[in-house]
């Protein structure tokens, strides 16, 4: 199972900042992060954000 951090996601977002990355992923329809690392990097799995970016940013998608 690959993990992603805050900074992947934004680069898995486009490239968007990390500000915006954390205003997407605080949205109710993204996924749950799956735990916090050391202390407060919240992770989740990359199958999770692929899935859905898929879903509600599929000019994004990289399939």
């Amino acid at each position: 199972m690959e993990l992603v951090a805050l900074g992947d996601v934004a680069d898995m977002l486009g490239g968007v900042s990390r500000t915006r990355a954390t205003q997407i992923t605080n949205r109710p329809t993204f996924p749950e992060p799956i735990g916090v690392v050391s202390g407060r990097t919240r992770v989740w799995r990359k199958a999770d954000v692929e899935a859905w970016i898929r879903e509600h940013r599929p000019h994004q998608a990289d399939d």
